[in-house]
């Protein structure tokens, strides 16, 4: 592990698998993506760990995908307590999202799924301009599109991982 790598990416380095699982599950629902990311640890570098995210993102089948999504709240309406999409979709203003709701139900009824885009840095009239134009793609296209759109949150969301991840909490006297 190089001295410049941050504490958090060795903390995930060094947890049980089954936590590891659960850590990656918070980042993306897909399973066989986690399954894939955990199994590539230790990583030296973050950059390490996105390149294995990518590559894992890149051999998801169609039903992979379906499972990533199905975690992900419709745009303009993150889930209740859920930060992370809280503050991705923080560039939402209020008038935009009455109309990003109305397209997404319109875009869920086409494709069978929640419109996904990663909104880090995106304004709400960004999110509405993409929107309108993927409604009208064809399975394929959409499924190629979301596969890049996912994997840029996951990178997102990785990188705040292995910044932030703490140690975890030594058990007080008495709790064993």
């Amino acid at each position: 592990m190089t001295s410049s790598a941050p504490p958090g990416l060795a903390r995930f380095n060094a947890v049980a698998d089954r936590a590891a699982a659960g850590l990656l599950h918070e980042v993306c629902a897909s399973r066989a993506w986690g399954a894939a990311v955990a199994g590539g640890r230790p990583y030296a570098t973050v950059g390490e760990l996105l390149d294995a995210a990518d590559v894992a993102m890149a051999g998801l089948t169609a039903a992979d995908l379906a499972e990533a999504m199905a975690a992900h709240p419709p745009i303009g309406r993150p889930a209740p307590g859920d930060a992370a999409s809280a503050r991705e979709q923080s560039g939402v203003r209020d008038a935009e999202r009455a109309k990003l709701l109305e397209l997404n139900l319109a875009y869920q009824e086409r494709h069978g799924q929640v419109f996904l885009i990663c909104a880090t840095g995106r304004t709400g009239e960004e999110m509405l301009t993409a929107l309108r134009e993927r409604i009208h793609h064809d399975a394929d296209t959409e499924r190629e599109i979301i596969r890049t759109e996912l994997g840029k949150i996951n990178r997102i969301r990785l990188t705040r991982l292995a910044e932030t991840l703490r140690a975890p909490r030594a058990p007080a006297e008495g709790e064993r």
